[in-house]
């Protein structure tokens, strides 16, 4: 019996002999050996985040750290950041933050690809790294940042057939690789609201992530501190395939050639908001990215820097539209946060809880 996902070339044998597997357990092989093999990021590589387009991305997310650690009354606590990149967005908020005298007693990277490490290292030479959540330190409040993190774990999808609902499985179907319905029933592990879809509905499910905010939150709970989860989703339930690849900036097929293009899917935030309530910890409501972005600042700081910068003033405005605007990040990505129950109420949010 193996002990955890296969790696790609095993995975690769297994689905050519004949032993159908999970998404899940593809999107983890498939992903382990593309963020072990390349530095993804950039206009060489295949996606650019948030922190990569602008500074101001990352200097808010200092604002915000700061402000919310003020009003905490000032407390040690280390920095987290989970899925980190290139260290951009740790090395711009800890500038800002320093600035209002927010300086963390240690800076903690949850990352487990070498070559990010070693870009992280360069920005950040005195930050440690950790494979795993359960690795930080249990000395104090924590303050964790996981931007387009939640999105790149693995998914389980189940199908609506004739017969019930059944796990997708990857196969080999002449030659190539493609989703089937498996033969197990699955009805149980599709959310009550869902269950009466139609005939060819695709209901996903993310325990990994859940089971990660889980112990972010109990963390939480027993140090204090606050986290933000910024990613592209929504809120659920809902029904509907998102997993997808990304190739030099291009979709790519889920299917082809695993390993060499990052698979991803949409975030269920409602989903990780119900992993972290039985920590006890506060949970805020869902932003979308722009809406956050501008509560924070993000227009007075572009003007900011674009009085500073006037021949770079439209390069600036266009990196802040990219971020805020509708048709680009500013709708289809979200932001929450969790805060331990004697921390303040974060910035940037407003409304019920998600």
């Amino acid at each position: 019996m193996r002990d955890g996902p296969p790696t790609p070339g095993q995975l690769i044998k297994d689905i050519a002999a004949a032993r159908p597997t999970t998404v899940a357990d593809y999107m983890a092989a498939a992903n382990a050996h593309y963020y072990a093999t390349r530095d993804p990021l950039g206009a060489a590589g295949d996606f650019t985040t948030a922190p990569e387009i602008s500074q101001m991305f990352g200097e808010l997310i200092g604002i915000w750290i700061a402000d919310l650690w003020s009003r905490a009354g000032r407390p040690a606590f280390r920095y987290v950041e989970l899925g980190p990149g290139r260290g951009t967005l740790a090395a711009d908020a800890l500038r800002v933050a320093a600035r209002f005298g927010c300086v963390p007693a240690g800076t903690h990277l949850v990352e487990t690809s070498p070559t990010l490490r070693a870009a992280q290292a360069a920005r950040l030479p005195e930050a440690e790294h950790h494979d795993e959540v359960d690795a930080l330190p249990g000395d104090m409040p924590l303050i964790i940042v996981a931007n387009e993190f939640f999105d790149a774990l693995p998914i389980h999808q189940y199908v609506r057939t004739a017969n019930g609902w059944r796990e997708r499985m990857v196969v080999r179907r002449d030659g190539l690789l493609a989703p089937e319905a498996g033969g197990l029933p699955a009805d149980e592990a599709i959310p009550p609201a869902l269950r009466s879809g139609p005939s060819g509905t695709i209901v996903e499910t993310a325990p990994v992530a859940a089971a990660i905010m889980q112990r972010c939150a109990f963390r939480l709970a027993r140090q204090g501190g606050a986290m933000l989860a910024i990613d592209y989703g929504y809120a659920g339930p809902a029904a509907g395939d998102t997993l997808q690849a990304i190739r030099a900036h291009r979709f790519a097929d889920v299917f082809t050639d695993p390993g060499e293009a990052d698979l991803t899917a949409h975030v269920d935030f409602t989903a990780l908001a119900e992993a972290s309530r039985p920590a006890g910890v506060t949970v805020s409501g869902l932003a979308t990215q722009g809406d956050w972005l501008r509560r924070l600042g993000i227009d007075a700081r572009l003007e900011a820097l674009a009085a500073a910068s006037s021949e770079r003033a439209g390069e600036l405005e266009g990196q802040r539209d990219r971020l805020v605007k509708a048709d680009a990040m500013g709708e289809l990505f979200k932001v929450i946060a969790l805060t331990a129950p004697t921390w303040p109420e974060p910035a940037g949010f407003s409304g019920d809880a998600a």
